[in-house]
């Protein structure tokens, strides 16, 4: 069976891209405008978010359609420990928490890796595809605005086994293509990769009060005036 998928999430997903980097959190951050306490909180969400899909993805390496997207190089788990050390110290594990919309997050995770295990192929995508895509982009603005050093607080940017990120995203999108998935289906993945945009957004909303609070509303009405038109730095399929 021929697939295009990795087309048709492109151009299913444009609007939820936009929409995304819109975010006033996210156009901060865009613009080098980091709170460390904010940017701290995002990371320990995405520990639970990156260990849950991880973990299923593992669950379902041998699945017909999740084996095409199971690339263990790109999992972030361990990246985001270290990250975590960092910001928190050594007992980070008992200082970090979900967030209500993290906590939604990783339940969706759970609840399609039982239900509908070729559903994962969306978080992978929408996550994944995105880290690679802004990584080197959003570590330089990091490590510039919450004046980090070269290795400190940044290794989730870092993809060590995977030189050529390019190229990467070229077979990743070639094995999304092989999957035996037929219109019906494609279309559930594209739904549930939207899907997954908008549990982003409402982490980074949630976020934008502590960020607010920290540097000012003024700050924050002026920093995020401008739209961000089309899909740019951040999260980008390109």
């Amino acid at each position: 069976m021929s697939s295009n998928l990795a087309a048709k999430l492109r151009e299913g997903t444009k609007k939820a891209h936009t929409a995304a980097e819109n975010m006033g959190f996210i156009k901060c951050f865009l613009k080098g405008v980091v709170e460390k306490n904010s940017y701290r909180k995002l990371t320990g969400n995405f520990y639970f978010i990156y260990a849950a899909m991880e973990e299923e993805i593992e669950r379902h390496r041998d699945h017909p359609i999740v084996s095409k997207i199971y690339f263990p190089e790109l999992f972030r788990k361990a990246s985001l420990e270290q990250d975590l050390q960092f910001y928190y110290g050594n007992n980070w594990r008992e200082q970090i928490r979900l967030s209500p919309a993290g906590q939604a997050y990783v339940d969706r995770i759970r609840e399609v890796s039982n239900t509908a295990p070729e559903l994962l192929v969306s978080h992978s995508y929408t996550r994944y595809i995105g880290d690679l895509s802004g990584g080197q982009i959003l570590k330089k603005i990091a490590q510039r605005a919450m004046n980090l050093g070269e290795t400190e607080g940044v290794a989730f940017y870092e993809f060590p086994t995977i030189p050529d990120e390019k190229a990467f995203k070229a077979k990743y999108r070639e094995q999304l293509d092989q999957a035996p998935v037929d219109d019906a289906m494609g279309d559930r993945i594209v739904e549930e990769a939207n899907a997954t945009f908008g549990m982003n957004m409402k982490m980074f909303q949630e976020l934008e009060g502590s960020l607010i609070k920290a540097i000012g509303q003024m700050l924050f009405n002026t920093v995020t005036r401008r739209r961000v038109r089309g899909s740019t730095e951040l999260a980008t399929a390109d």
